[in-house]
Parts: C-alpha cells; structure tokens; sequence
C-alpha cells in the first residue's frame, strides 16, 4: 500500500494538520471528518485510495492534531472551519477533488461545493447529512436545547456527548460484533476532546451544528441544478444520523447511489471491506484531475 506522509501546513496563522497520500498528479479526493474524531478516523482507507488517487484529509482547527486555540482567541463556527479548509486546499496548489463527507465533516463540504461548485467533481456522504429528515431525536435532543438556551442543565446534558462512555458508544452503537471495532478510536478521540479548552470548543460547534439546517435550501438547489455525482454509504444502524438521511438525497438527486451496510455511525471501523469497493467504482466514474 501506499505510503502515508503526515504534515502540517500553516492557514491563516493557525497549524493545520493533514494525512497525505498519492500522487501529486492523480485525481484528488478530500476526506472531510465526523465528531469527535479527525483524519485518524481514514486511517485505513486513506492507503487503500492512494493506488490510484492523491488523498488529503485534514484535521480541522479544534479537533486531532491541528491546533485548538481556545474560543476567546478563535471564533468556531462551520464558516470559519470551510474557511480554513479552502485555504488549505488553495495552499496545497489543488483546485478540483472529489469530497468524501462524514457527520460534521458535511457542513465543511457543503460550503465548499456552495461556494466553488466548478471545484467539487463528485461527493461521497458517510452520514453526512444534508437534509432535515434522519436527525436521530434522541442523539440530537440534547445537542439542540444546548444551542436553544445554555445553562447549568442543558449544558450537562450536551457535555455527555464528551465522555469516553458517549464516543465509544458512536463507534459501536449499530454494529453487530463489537470486537472488530478497535478501542484505539474512542480512546484517540477522549484524549484529544479532554484537552484543556477543547470541551469549550466542541460545545460551541454544539451550538452550531443544528443551524446548518438553514443551509439547506441553498444546498438543495444547488443539488438539482448542478446534479453532482453523489455516492451515500450509510450504516444501517446508525443513531445519530439515521438511514433516512442517506435515502434523502434521492430527492434532488435522482441519480444518487445510495446503500445502506451494515454498521453504525462510523462505518469505516466496521465495514470498510464493504465500503472501499463502492468508493473506488464510483470514483473510477466521477473523479477528475
């Protein structure tokens, strides 16, 4: 396989870490991660593509090994972390890839597809949702009357999305053998979640997270004019976003592939013999250099 290079790169004053593979000159594919995780949740994938593409997965600002300035110093919203992401991509000299979209992860591909559609020559959704539908309610309830009005209450109950006990039930919530999914995930995640100021962080993208959702007309029509080759490979048993988020996108994109596998919310730990097939055959399609 592959060998895969680590590095940093510094965006807008702020160190940026990124997992890179490939050819320089081979269509290039950006992988774009989920809460509470970060490009180590492509760890396997990434060589596996690497064969055939040039494959950047970055860590946002807050999360893994890019850097986390405290929320007095940075202001997190989803535009600020698409922001940095295309000034990355821009610094790295790449100007069309395909996107491969997880949980959070889809917010930051969505405002890069909105804002340069001629970049983005395919998507790839992995619970990426772009559709009010498949919010699983009791995930997101807490999460949402955290960012409806924050005190005392509403904040011990979305901070629960930040024990060890709640990011490893995201890894094997949904999956029928808990033992193929390593515990080097969940304990990778809390350790870099429980960093000082790193739970201001999360719980301000807490407070974000739901108003994507005023994104969506926007996405949508840009969807059904653009018609974007899209791919979703979703968990079946996914509680955080259910299979009617991947069944969505059918909506405006008649054309869609969708398939639900078997697994949960990180599908890649569980089921990626599953899911590389389907990725390469529909990159083999649609990506382009």
């Amino acid at each position: 396989m592959a060998r895969v290079r680590h590095r940093y790169e510094v965006v807008d004053g702020h160190k940026i870490f990124y997992r890179e593979a490939g050819r320089v000159d081979a269509p290039t594919v950006v992988l774009l991660h989920g809460f509470p995780s970060s490009s180590f949740m492509f760890r396997d994938l990434i060589p596996r593509l690497a064969d055939s593409y040039r494959v950047i997965a970055p860590d946002f600002l807050g999360f893994g090994f890019s850097d986390s300035p405290s929320v007095e110093r940075f202001n997190y919203t989803f535009d600020a972390l698409a922001d940095l992401t295309e000034e990355l991509l821009v610094g790295l000299n790449i100007a069309r890839y395909a996107i491969y979209v997880q949980d959070c992860g889809a917010p930051v591909g969505w405002r890069l597809a909105l804002r340069r559609p001629e970049s983005v020559t395919a998507i790839i959704s992995q619970s990426g949702n772009a559709y009010d539908v498949g919010y699983v309610d009791t995930f997101w309830g807490p999460v949402r009357a955290y960012e409806r009005e924050q005190n005392s209450w509403t904040e011990a109950a979305a901070r629960q999305s930040l024990s060890l006990e709640l990011i490893k039930w995201l890894y094997i919530n949904g999956v029928e053998d808990e033992s193929v999914v390593s515990p080097d995930a969940w304990i990778h995640d809390f350790a870099l979640v429980s960093r000082p100021g790193n739970d201001l962080v999360q719980l301000k993208l807490f407070c974000e997270y739901t108003s994507n959702s005023l994104l969506y007309p926007r996405l949508h029509k840009y969807f059904r004019s653009e018609q974007p080759p899209l791919l979703a490979v979703w968990g079946r048993g996914d509680e955080v976003f259910c299979p009617a988020g991947a069944q969505a996108f059918a909506t405006d994109l008649p054309n869609a592939e969708i398939h639900l596998l078997e697994g949960g919310h990180f599908l890649l730990e569980s089921a990626l013999d599953s899911v590389e097939p389907l990725v390469r055959a529909f990159l083999a399609q649609h990506a382009r250099p």
